[in-house]
């Protein structure tokens, strides 16, 4: 898989965000956005995965030298923000079941396997509503980690989480990396560390 930036500028009214980004994102391969609090972290990870549309440039998406149409990359991607919020009228189990029809989880796996590794078992039957922000983030974590797909967007991955919560998210990101694209946006090293592509979105105004 491969997703390729050409002069990618986004502006909002008058001011830009960025501008002249080119950049090509590859397979087996992680890449942490980073920047200050409102630089446009989360802009990009929204304009790469197609939920915005950018100025100007243009994003390509491709498989083996194949080009995918942007109407259809939706089913590759999976992304997982504390701003992408849940559908909270459905109970957790309701939530998992929807979720497969659209996705289906990698490996198999079960609502049960999958309940073990988010650590809600007891909450299957909890409305998505009546979960802590904590619990929020940690599912869409885990169905983020979880599903099948071939380009992970994460943006600010342990908000909302306590300790635990964090080590149980930098144990599983690096389990979780093999044949996918993997883009974090975030200011926090730890969330981050990992990555061996940096980009600083300091250098595209």
């Amino acid at each position: 898989m491969k997703i390729e930036l050409k002069n990618v500028g986004k502006k909002f009214r008058k001011e830009w965000i960025f501008r002249n980004l080119n950049y090509v994102f590859e397979s087996n391969q992680s890449y942490a956005i980073l920047g200050a609090n409102g630089s446009g972290k989360s802009t990009l990870l929204q304009v790469i995965s197609g939920i915005m549309p950018c100025n100007e440039g243009s994003i390509s998406y491709s498989k083996n030298q194949k080009i995918i149409d942007g109407d259809e990359i939706y089913q590759s991607l999976i992304f997982a923000s504390p701003y992408l919020e849940l559908i909270e009228e459905f109970t957790l189990e309701e939530c998992l079941n929807f979720h497969r029809k659209l996705k289906p989880f990698s490996e198999k796996l079960s609502n049960e396997e999958f309940l073990d590794f988010v650590y809600l078992k007891e909450d299957r039957h909890k409305f998505i509503k009546n979960f802590s922000s904590g619990m929020k983030q940690r599912l869409k974590l885990g169905l983020a980690f979880k599903t099948k797909a071939e380009i992970l967007f994460l943006d600010e991955p342990t908000s909302n989480l306590d300790e635990n919560g964090i080590n149980w998210y930098q144990t599983n990101i690096k389990n979780h990396l093999e044949n996918k694209i993997v883009l974090i946006g975030s200011n926090v090293k730890s969330e981050y560390e990992f990555c061996l592509n940096k980009i600083d979105l300091s250098n595209f105004k």
